[in-house]
């Protein structure tokens, strides 16, 4: 990055190249309610306004409620956004996928799928816009052309697909995009919403993902997203998640003894994504999110906390 950018001259530049690039072409842009992609489109409605639409995807990976709050989300921004409801069709193509490729790689396929789809509905639609970050680049094809593990939003275009690319950040870190965003105005829960996969929660169930699975994590993703908050600490870490493990433990619920599912949990302090460390958070507030787990949500009995950094691990787990 050129030592004398600022967010306002990369706004200014950028919003004339799209303008430029793509005249009075229509745009179909891959919303996922995160920060990357909430920024892309409000840069794009600033450059084309009418002539962008947003499809946002239920992969049925989302977090919890997530679907219906991130269309609610959108309304201020003035954007035209689709929702589509693909929950079964991206089961469907999962079941009993447990290699973390795999599963990235059809969760991929099926974006590029469903938005090509979609696309075909409307009329004259040229290009599909997307939040890809430098970050997901990185990782997708590393210096040494080894694969780290793909993002959705790279390399995922089929060669007979009937849109051209467009990605207005694929230069930018995670930081640099959240003061893009502040530039444009954006309301500061976008801005600072945690960093959350393309894949979403596919990636955060170790192994074969079945709707009961989703049901579990999102329960227990839910109580530990929610306790950050309001302990004050939300805004102190960088991204947070449960994830669900392949493994089951003996419990004792009453009098009855159990054996289920573990569950951890992930915090980390980031700036570009390249690098992470994990959060001390302190010990009554895992204490706490750990007994609201196990009491509340039906399916699990353990809860771990982990304490690994990037690297050498990532900071999801598949």
């Amino acid at each position: 990055m050129n030592k004398d950018w600022t967010p306002a001259s990369f706004v200014e530049q950028t919003v004339e190249e799209l303008k430029t690039q793509l005249g009075n072409d229509k745009v179909i842009l891959a919303l996922s309610g995160g920060v990357d992609s909430s920024v892309s489109a409000v840069l794009l409605n600033k450059a084309i306004a009418k002539n962008l639409t947003c499809i946002f995807v239920d992969h049925g990976l989302l977090r919890k409620n997530e679907f219906e709050n991130v269309l609610k989300d959108y309304e201020h921004l003035g954007l035209h956004v689709i929702g589509v409801d693909a929950k079964e069709r991206f089961y469907r193509e999962l079941t009993g996928v447990t290699d973390p490729e795999k599963k990235r790689k059809i969760i991929g396929k099926n974006f590029i799928d469903v938005f090509d789809e979609e696309a075909r509905k409307l009329k004259d639609v040229k290009w599909l816009g997307q939040g890809t970050i430098y970050p997901d680049i990185v990782e997708s094809l590393s210096a040494t052309g080894k694969v780290l593990k793909s993002h959705h939003n790279v390399g995922g275009l089929p060669e007979k697909m009937n849109l051209k690319l467009v990605e207005p950040l694929k230069s930018l870190y995670k930081d640099e995009v959240r003061k893009v965003g502040r530039e444009l105005g954006m309301a500061s829960h976008l801005i600072n919403r945690h960093p959350f996969p393309g894949p979403g929660l596919g990636v955060r169930i170790l192994g074969d993902i079945t709707p009961e699975k989703v049901r579990v994590l999102q329960d227990a993703d839910d109580i530990f997203i929610r306790e950050l908050r309001a302990w004050d600490l939300y805004d102190k870490v960088w991204q947070a998640g449960a994830i669900l493990l392949p493994v089951q433990s003996v419990g004792v619920t009453g009098d009855e003894r159990t054996y289920e599912n573990a569950v951890a949990l992930r915090a980390v302090s980031s700036i570009n994504a390249i690098t992470a460390n994990w959060i001390h958070l302190p010990y009554e507030f895992l204490a706490n999110v750990s007994n609201e787990i196990i009491n509340k949500v039906k399916g699990v009995n353990r809860v771990v906390y982990d304490i690994s950094s990037k690297p050498p691990a990532t900071i999801e787990w598949e």
